[in-house]
């Protein structure tokens, strides 16, 4: 009788969908370094769990505050939760017009369905403005800022350059790397010890945190 076994075939990775809502002059930056390692991760352990795709009001193209032209791949109304491993809310100046009404609805369906939402700079107005602030701790570009808004959570405001809160993430315009580390992790794309050293080699620029990033990458691979 043998002793070898057969070990069971590896099952391919379902890959899920982090949809990224794109407004009117949304702000580039902000999201950037979260999609890209999403769509594009640095571990091949972490490649093809995720794609990015983008969804507008209407599939009329936007152009970001960059000048860069996006078309939407989808539309809000055909996103539902259920499809979704997260919706991301970038940041820009049509939030404060009181604009992307359709978009906080939206969010507001994903948090009641256990979704997450990751929200940056001005999306935070946004949903203060919706009252998804009022009861979860949160943070933004100042308190005043979402103060402006009218919102009744400013108890609940945290001094920090990104918040988790369940499955609500939060950040300043000024935090855009501290979003990315709180949405990387919340989606589970690395292990700790690779999220650490990814953020702390963009954070600091020191060399040894590049080594620290391939050596713990290589085990996790």
């Amino acid at each position: 009788m043998s002793q070898h076994t057969i070990q069971p075939t590896a099952q391919p990775t379902v890959q899920r969908t982090v949809h990224m809502f794109v407004p009117d002059a949304l702000a580039d930056w902000e999201v950037g370094y979260a999609t890209a390692q999403i769509n594009t991760p640095g571990t091949e352990s972490a490649k093809g769990r995720y794609r990015v795709k983008t969804v507008g009001s209407s599939r009329r193209p936007v152009t970001s505050m960059g000048g860069v032209t996006i078309v939407p791949d989808m539309t809000l109304a055909q996103l539902t939760p259920s499809d979704s491993a997260m919706l991301i809310l970038p940041g820009g100046t049509s939030w404060d017009d009181g604009r992307n009404t359709d978009a906080v609805e939206k969010a507001r369906a994903f948090l009641a369905a256990d979704v997450p939402v990751a929200a940056i700079c001005g999306a935070t107005a946004g949903l203060a403005r919706g009252g998804l602030l009022d009861d979860r701790e949160h943070t933004s570009n100042a308190p005043e800022y979402l103060e402006a808004t009218g919102y009744k959570g400013r108890a609940r405001y945290r001094v920090a350059p990104a918040v988790t809160a369940g499955n609500l993430i939060t950040a300043s315009a000024m935090g855009a790397l501290d979003f990315a580390r709180h949405v990387l992790a919340k989606l589970e794309l690395y292990p700790p010890a690779v999220l650490d050293a990814w953020y702390l080699l963009f954070k600091t620029g020191d060399p040894k945190h590049y080594a620290a990033l391939v050596e713990a990458a290589t085990i996790a691979a």
